[in-house]
């Protein structure tokens, strides 16, 4: 669905400005009879109250965000733009904002610094929703699969703590694993965060290993692969004096990096684990 029309946007506006006061019939009412609403058409008026109803801004009508910046929250994030996804790296300027941003911001009254501050606003707040969804799935996918392919115990110890700087514990054969599962539904791009704490762990435990693992769209597990710990040490930030200190950075792993399958788990699979913890991916 593409970012509403210049009419719509200026309806749904026009609909968040007076249902906290009226209810819908009535401000239905006083735009389909009176003269200062009727530079939008009544299909108009109902086409933008359905689309309050279907990105859900009909919920926070008394939220105390400015309405122009909810509708245009709603029309970058929840209108399927194609670039919303990758905002993070296709835009790094007010100068590089999208065509359809800067029409719904001019329709807005937003300036081209005030969309470009709620584009960065509105896709973090849905790529840690996603991260969030997408993670515990990821987790969840290979804890599964471990308790099936492994001869030992393991642990989802992410479950009641996240203090120990790993996700999932493996141990067998006098052999431990100590994982921390990043997980991705992109393809061609692997973009992890990593905590200080994470990173701090990998560093003094020589179990603790980072794993990718790779759904499809309905979350079905394709690939796992593992990053090699020199790799994030030579990509981390640096502290560069004591009054600073990074707490979380992004890592852009380009594909070449994570190595096929768990290599810290491999002497503790059984002869019938599947060729996905052995390094060959689900076609």
């Amino acid at each position: 669905m593409p970012v509403p029309p210049e009419p719509v946007l200026r309806a749904t506006v026009r609909w968040l400005e007076r249902l906290p006061a009226s209810g819908v019939a009535r401000v239905r009412a006083l735009f389909t009879t009176h003269g200062d609403f009727s530079d939008i058409t009544p299909t108009q008026y109902d086409a933008a109250y359905t689309w309050i109803q279907e990105t859900g801004l009909l919920g926070g009508v008394n939220n105390g965000v400015p309405v122009n910046c909810r509708v245009f929250d709603a029309a970058m994030a929840q209108s399927g733009v194609p670039w919303f996804r990758d905002a993070d790296m296709l835009i790094r300027s007010p100068d590089e904002l999208p065509e359809d941003a800067l029409r719904a911001a001019a329709v807005l009254d937003l300036t081209q610094e005030e969309a470009y501050a709620q584009v960065n606003a509105a896709w973090g707040k849905v790529d840690t929703e996603e991260r969030s969804r997408i993670g515990s799935a990821g987790e969840l996918a290979l804890l599964e699969l471990l308790s099936e392919s492994a001869e030992g115990r393991v642990e989802h110890v992410a479950a009641w703590s996240d203090g120990y700087g790993y996700d999932i514990f493996v141990d067998a054969y006098q052999h431990s694993a100590h994982l921390e599962v990043k997980t991705t539904v992109r393809v061609g791009r692997l973009t992890v965060y990593i905590s200080r704490n994470e990173y701090e762990t990998m560093l003094r435990d020589p179990a603790w290993e980072l794993v990718t693992v790779r759904l499809t769209p309905e979350l079905k597990l394709t690939s796992v692969a593992a990053v090699p710990k020199d790799w994030i040490a030579d990509h981390v930030p640096s502290d560069r004096t004591a009054r600073g200190r990074w707490e979380s950075c992004r890592l852009d792993i380009p594909p070449e990096v994570p190595v096929p399958g768990i290599p810290s788990v491999a002497p503790m699979l059984a002869e019938t684990a599947p060729e996905l913890l052995r390094g060959v991916p689900v076609p």
